[in-house]
């Protein structure tokens, strides 16, 4: 039998820490500089049919898992610079799966992980630069009606990668690849 909440989230969903200590902060601004690497070493040599391979039924591929990525950490390195910039902006959300149906996501993979390299390049300058009292700066998110704060959005980010990263892992062990 498919446990699919496992599938959906292997490593658990995102649980933010009661307290957000500088360690947290310093582990996830390391993770997020090395995720384009582990990302890339992941799917090196991955077949078309790999990549076009769900990573649960009913889930995307490995392909659109990986443009996605690029999209999503796009929208989020854009959203560190509107806090970082202006006071508590209101972010724009959007449709990730209505994106996932959009052409680009039919580009090779090749694409994309060039983007998550500049991207989290450029995202890591940020977040090193970043003096304790910026992680406190928020944005508002109008879906949840929420402000949330840069040093949870960071820790968010962390988990994000982990997530999607084990997507692909634990389909390659189920798959024996």
């Amino acid at each position: 039998m498919i446990d699919i909440e496992l599938l959906k989230y292997p490593i658990g969903k995102f649980q933010k820490p009661e307290l957000i200590l500088d360690q947290n902060l310093e582990e996830a601004i390391t993770y997020l500089g090395m995720f384009p690497q582990y990302l890339e070493e992941t799917v090196q040599g991955f077949s078309e049919e790999q990549l076009n391979t769900p990573y649960r039924p009913g889930g995307w591929t490995v392909r659109q898992l990986i443009h996605h990525l690029s999209d999503s950490h796009m929208n989020a390195l854009l959203r560190f610079k509107l806090a970082l910039t202006e006071v508590n902006p209101t972010i724009k959300p959007y449709d990730e799966a209505e994106w996932a149906k959009l052409e680009d996501y039919s580009l090779p993979v090749s694409e994309s992980l060039t983007l998550i390299k500049g991207i989290h390049l450029k995202w890591a300058i940020v977040l090193k630069s970043m003096q304790a009292q910026d992680f406190e700066k928020t944005y508002f998110h109008p879906e949840s009606q929420s402000t949330v704060p840069l040093s949870e959005v960071t820790l968010m980010y962390q988990w994000h990668s982990q997530h999607h990263l084990a997507h692909i892992q634990h389909l390659m062990i189920r798959e024996k690849w």
